[in-house]
């Protein structure tokens, strides 16, 4: 087990670098670089000062959209990509200071990375393959093999005699994961495992993981864009955009208090819906005063009502959307100068043309040039941010 930091790390990649590596995740958009001219003339991704640390025993989920820089995280991470500066901690100890045999980490990569000429069972032991053959170190291989084997259950041991060229998707990702877990690592880096399984195996494998995770009580590292993933396996999220950590916390902090625009429109509870409205202060009936702001609210903290409230802010339903995983429903309300989506239960009856008024119990209020969090309505308890004097409006309730 492991903590670690990442201290004020920097790396740049051209072009050049990244078609080498094949970092095809990793490959964002053009960031600034500390580096020469020309170097940052063919950069097209860039971390700068990223600071982040991963507590000891805790999987953390590493979350964001396609190109953000994730695998290129996990690999400085690894030792396999060399930051341009900052410095990368194992338990207070650089990495750099030691040998890449004596880190150990295990790995899952996402194509999972196997000896396509050698046996599962070999590719599970492939860690004493390259290694002086003792018989301390056969009975070393033969107590790990076994107890990956008993981790790992029946599902695993009829692969073992099996070339990489025969398995399935699914089958793969288990050889992999068994070989990962047999090197008895400190620490568990996973670059989006379960990407190429079909939905049953995802919902399937991700459950083992859970287990297994929970068993070893190891740090682990899971990069994913796939955010009801990241629910189940994640003991603490790093929102990630563009080469920088956004927010770290828990799934639930994150939603409640999100730290920013990007944040509170990428981080989405709501499986094909909207996950936050964004609209001018003018459209909410009696808050005029809250200044060069938009107001954000949340789905489920829209109340929706076929009567009329001079609080309420008057709409016409232009959509609706059901969500039969939640039996519930996804309004699209268009008023004059917004549009808010609003959840409803999934028997409630709001047809496309209704007209309705909605009321807010809860929102979030963001600056408009930066997009961070200036606020929320009420307040969020442990909320240590503007301290807004303008009153609370009716359309608000005072519930925490």
């Amino acid at each position: 087990m492991a903590r670690i930091d990442l201290i004020d790390v920097c790396k740049t990649l051209s072009e050049r670098d990244v078609g080498r590596r094949g970092s095809g995740s990793s490959a964002g958009r053009a960031g600034p670089s500390a580096a020469t001219s020309e170097r940052a003339d063919a950069a097209t991704f860039s971390i700068q000062h990223l600071n982040l640390r991963i507590p000891d025993a805790e999987t953390m989920v590493v979350l964001g959209p396609s190109g953000c820089g994730k695998t290129t995280l996990l690999k400085i991470i690894a030792g396999l990509i060399a930051p341009d500066s900052g410095e990368v901690w194992y338990d207070d100890v650089d990495v750099k200071e030691v040998r890449p045999g004596d880190r150990r980490i295990g790995m899952v990569f996402q194509n999972y990375a196997l000896y396509p000429h050698l046996s599962s069972r070999t590719n599970v032991l492939s860690y004493f393959l390259f290694r002086k053959k003792t018989p301390e170190l056969n009975e070393m291989a033969r107590a790990k093999y076994q107890r990956t084997s008993d981790l790992m259950g029946v599902e695993l041991a009829y692969l073992l005699d099996r070339k990489p060229t025969t398995l399935s998707g699914g089958e793969k990702q288990r050889v992999a994961l068994g070989r990962c877990i047999t090197r008895d690592p400190a620490v568990f880096l996973l670059d989006e495992p379960f990407s190429n399984l079909d939905q049953a195996l995802r919902e399937k494998y991700r459950a083992n993981l859970k287990v297994l995770l929970k068993q070893f009580n190891i740090t682990t590292v899971y990069v994913t864009h796939d955010h009801y993933e990241a629910l189940i396996l994640a003991d603490r999220l790093a929102i990630m955009d563009r080469g920088s950590i956004e927010q770290v916390g828990t799934y639930e902090e994150i939603y409640r208090r999100p730290e920013n625009i990007f944040v509170a429109k990428f981080l989405n509870r709501h499986v094909g819906g909207v996950p936050i409205s964004l609209v001018e202060p003018r459209c909410i009936p009696g808050n005029h005063e809250l200044g060069d702001v938009l107001v954000g609210v949340r789905p489920e903290d829209v109340e929706v009502s076929r009567e009329e409230r001079p609080d309420g802010m008057c709409g016409v339903v232009a959509a609706k959307a059901t969500l039969p995983l939640m039996n519930a429903a996804m309004l699209d309300v268009r008023g004059e100068h917004c549009e808010v989506h609003a959840e409803i239960a999934g028997d409630d009856d709001y047809p496309p043309g209704q007209r309705v008024w909605l009321t807010l119990r809860r929102y979030h209020l963001f600056d408009r040039q930066s997009g961070a969090r200036l606020g929320s309505r009420p307040a969020i308890p442990g909320d240590r941010r503007v301290d807004w004097s303008v009153p609370t409006s009716p359309a608000v309730d005072q519930r925490p």
